[in-house]
């Protein structure tokens, strides 16, 4: 086990490390939809990336949800097979629409997987921007 301050201390190196790994500028929070953005996650047991839709007003956040899942046929030639969930509740309760891919067996404490969760990262986040990129008229057609 780590302390606290030590967890800290990886989790900044791992961060660091995949931006100088990989130095490139991500679309993340720059989608041009308010509260819509792409996320890089990754913990003790897993790294995911994903899509996530948090507008307050319902309807407008199941529109942009149902919009994409439109295409889910289309999203999965980008980024293979992912999980969907269109209420999803996040630790602080806070409902979101989310779409997103993981891979487990890896580890933010365990130096060994870094280079796996980079690779992971790179390719998924890449997929999700093409996709995003090749249909973005449409998604935000709403």
């Amino acid at each position: 086990m780590f302390s606290k301050q030590e967890a800290q201390q990886l989790k900044k190196e791992f961060w660091t490390a995949f931006g100088k790994s990989f130095p490139r500028k991500w679309i993340l929070y720059d989608t041009k939809i308010k509260d819509m953005s792409f996320k890089f996650y990754a913990d003790n047991k897993k790294a995911e990336v994903s899509l996530d839709i948090e507008m307050k007003d319902e309807v407008f956040r199941n529109a942009y949800y149902e919009k994409i899942w439109s295409l889910e046929d289309m999203l999965k030639d980008f980024i293979g097979d992912f999980h969907k969930e269109e209420y999803f509740t996040m630790e602080n309760g806070k409902v979101i629409s989310k779409i997103w891919v993981e891979l487990h067996g890896v580890s933010i404490f365990n130096k060994n997987t870094w280079q796996q969760i980079f690779e992971f990262f790179v390719d998924k986040m890449d997929g999700f921007e093409r996709f995003y990129y090749e249909y973005e008229d449409f998604i935000k057609d709403v």
